[in-house]
């Protein structure tokens, strides 16, 4: 299985209640809280949110090629295989 990488904002309710899904289901994942980091590094976070995602909404959790954007609970499901 993929590794799960979750793009995230600190202070989005929705990234907030994703994480905790993922902690609750016992699914291991790598975050990126795309608003504390800086300069360049911020600026290629927000580009690939925008590849992945066509858009900047969050959070956006990748696993693979497989994309799952907002608090969805049977995407975040299937993405992370339970």
């Amino acid at each position: 299985m993929p590794a799960i990488k979750v793009f995230a904002l600190s202070t989005c309710p929705y990234c907030h209640q994703a994480r905790k899904f993922l902690d609750d289901s016992g699914v291991a994942y790598d975050v990126l809280e795309v608003d504390k980091l800086t300069g360049q590094e911020r600026t290629d976070a927000i580009e690939e949110v925008k590849r992945l995602s066509g858009g900047t909404s969050f959070p956006v959790i990748v696993a693979g090629d497989d994309v799952v954007v907002g608090f969805d609970k049977a995407g975040i499901s299937r993405l992370a295989g339970l």
